[in-house]
């Protein structure tokens, strides 16, 4: 298991999480989610159950809660309150995707763009473990990261929403690399906040993500125990696949290593 280490939570997820229906609601995702769903419905035999590891505001996870039963984690308390307004039906527990263990078993794993926040080798490790230790056999584990090392493409976006209550948000994302030889990169948002009463203030958060080839994403999977494959979605994004394999299958792969790295000595 990844040490784990005292982080900082960052100000989106924090102090600004009741901006969050204004920056990124349920309407983002609609098309994302029409694409998504029968990916996940064909990664394992009759699925029912999914839990997804790093919900945020369950935008995302609002498109799927007719079809599966969710439950829904993340290590902010405060994006976890956004996301119960959004899904009431659905359950939803705090905690960490790299340690988490709710001690049960599901059909599915989902981790959407939280997998961004693994921004070394053994936290995307430690991330895939939770999944495998929280699947049943044959079980699958789907993961979307925003980019890979052979996709990354700096940039700035825009955007934002108006709410009912009077509040309005406005953003400019600016993304970069400021290492290319390093496995991260950067983004940074600069947010223009209205309030109901008219008052408009400036906020910035700046974040870091891990930045991986595809190949070690795939070894990875099959390191922890899963069988993987991947597609490339209509945002150009590697959707990575893993089939949790039966204890005899994770055996007979250890010993089949095991043996060809002798015979490479």
């Amino acid at each position: 298991m990844v040490k784990m280490k005292l982080e900082r939570q960052h100000r989106l997820y924090t102090d600004l999480a009741t901006w969050w229906p204004l920056f990124s609601p349920p309407s983002h995702y609609r098309e994302e989610a029409e694409d998504l769903l029968p990916v996940l419905l064909a990664a394992t035999d009759s699925p029912r159950t999914l839990l997804e590891l790093g919900c945020g505001g369950g935008s995302l996870a609002y498109h799927f809660k007719d079809r599966l039963q969710l439950t829904l984690t993340d290590r902010s308390a405060a994006m976890l309150e956004v996301s119960r307004a959004v899904n009431p039906e659905c359950e939803h527990r705090l905690g960490d995707m790299r340690s988490l263990d709710l001690g049960r078993h599901f059909e599915l794993v989902l981790i959407h763009d939280a997998i961004m926040y693994a921004t070394d080798a053994a936290s995307v490790r430690a991330t895939l473990a939770t999944a495998h230790r929280h699947l049943r056999p044959g079980g699958a584990v789907v993961v979307i990261p925003d980019y890979v090392k052979e996709t990354f493409d700096p940039g700035t976006s825009t955007g934002g929403e108006d709410g009912a209550d009077g509040r309005g948000l406005r953003y400019l994302e600016w993304t970069w690399d400021p290492d290319s030889a390093d496995d991260t990169y950067e983004v940074t948002w600069v947010f223009l906040l209205r309030e109901a009463s008219g008052e408009v203030r400036v906020e910035s958060d700046r974040h870091r993500f891990g930045l991986f080839a595809r190949a070690a994403w795939r070894s990875w999977l099959r390191e922890v125990g899963f069988t993987p494959r991947s597609r490339i979605d209509p945002w150009r994004r590697d959707v990575f696949v893993g089939r949790r394999l039966d204890g005899a299958k994770r055996r007979k792969r250890r010993v089949e290593g095991a043996r060809r790295g002798k015979g490479r000595i």
